[in-house]
């Protein structure tokens, strides 16, 4: 067994305000990982110490055997919240100007994630016109198009129809196929009991560890 994250004795303060309250938590690679909670109950904290945008008061992170510092690019694609893009421009443009600050990836790359997310690379439609729905595929889209080996994806169903949802969920599977971690957190208890090999809850700051 092969952990890409590891969480040790984490705690996250905000003046007065413990968000993250000591949460130690391993996840295993190549399997889909699910995080349930209310909203405040530290869900997005913890993913922001992972990813490097956030420092823990206390306690380490580990990704992929390397220590998390606050700021340090990490291999990983990310949705926090609602993504943000240049709304006068169109989603291939988008994506394309972000493609650059890397160099990774080519433009058939950048179209091939498009697609995969059910997005013409095509459409010449400004972002700022886009459904709540378009724009959360469109994070998508940006959190896998440099084909990372770790997801952390919070609430990425947001704004999808019913459609959309059962598109989204096939391509994450086949995206765990393909050997991607996924980290994700979701308001949907089907989306966790469809998608997910194990199941976390954060109360309070607290994880516990459902299965």
């Amino acid at each position: 067994m092969y952990n890409i994250v590891e969480v040790k004795n984490v705690s996250k303060s905000f003046k007065e305000t413990l968000a993250l309250n000591n949460v130690n938590v391993n996840f295993e690679r190549g399997k889909i990982h699910g995080i349930i909670g209310r909203n405040g109950s530290g869900k997005t904290v913890l993913f922001k110490c992972i990813c490097g945008f956030m420092n823990p008061t206390s306690g380490e992170i580990w990704v992929d055997g390397k220590k998390v510092k606050p700021f340090v690019s990490q291999d990983m694609g990310i949705i926090l919240e609602n993504p943000g893009f240049i709304g006068s421009l169109s989603g291939y443009k988008n994506l394309r100007l972000l493609a650059d600050i890397h160099k990774k990836i080519s433009d058939n790359e950048i179209k091939e994630a498009l697609l995969k997310v059910g997005l013409d690379p095509k459409m010449k439609k400004h972002v700022r016109k886009y459904s709540l729905g378009m724009r959360h595929r469109l994070g998508i889209a940006q959190a896998i198009m440099e084909k990372p080996r770790l997801l952390i994806l919070d609430e990425p169903m947001n704004g999808l129809d019913k459609q959309g949802v059962a598109e989204i969920r096939a391509l994450f599977k086949d995206l765990n196929k393909e050997g991607i971690t996924i980290i994700l957190s979701s308001h949907y208890s089907e989306d966790i009991d469809i998608l997910c090999d194990t199941v976390c809850e954060m109360d309070a700051g607290k994880l516990t560890i459902i299965r």
